[in-house]
């Protein structure tokens, strides 16, 4: 769906786009920073000249490995239980939190033991990641 609005920035597109969730295609996603392949993801915002972000949902205790970004990141928990570690903390979220992870910061984040997680991800487009872990 999309609503028409006023152009004010000849570099930016002049529709918002309004999506559901459910509606877009999960893509499976193959790569060495997870700790399985059980990891899904669905872009929200493809269009974006500014931002990287969407839905990643993970298997059953299903993880990404330590990795840092170069910019900051935002993740939404959106389903299930999971847990976001860095060198000092090691704390458990569900649906509802908002973590807000600093540019550099070493961290992993998934699903705990025996349960699926899923969570709503943003950084800035022109961010890399750096995995800190085999």
């Amino acid at each position: 769906r999309y609503a028409t609005s006023v152009n004010t920035c000849p570099h930016k597109r002049d529709e918002v786009k309004v999506l559901k969730i459910d509606e877009i295609p999960k893509e499976s996603v193959s790569s060495d920073l997870f700790t399985s392949h059980d990891v899904f993801r669905q872009p929200l915002a493809p269009d974006s000249q500014d931002f990287n972000m969407s839905v990643v949902s993970f298997g059953k205790g299903v993880r990404n490995k330590f990795h840092r970004h170069q910019s900051d990141q935002i993740l939404i928990v959106t389903s299930g239980k999971g847990r976001i570690v860095t060198d000092n903390d090691n704390v458990e979220v569900e649906p509802g939190d908002v973590v807000f992870a600093p540019a550099g910061e070493k961290h992993w984040h998934g699903a705990q033991e025996g349960q699926e997680f899923a969570h709503i991800t943003v950084t800035s487009k022109a961010s890399l990641t750096t995995q800190l872990e085999d």
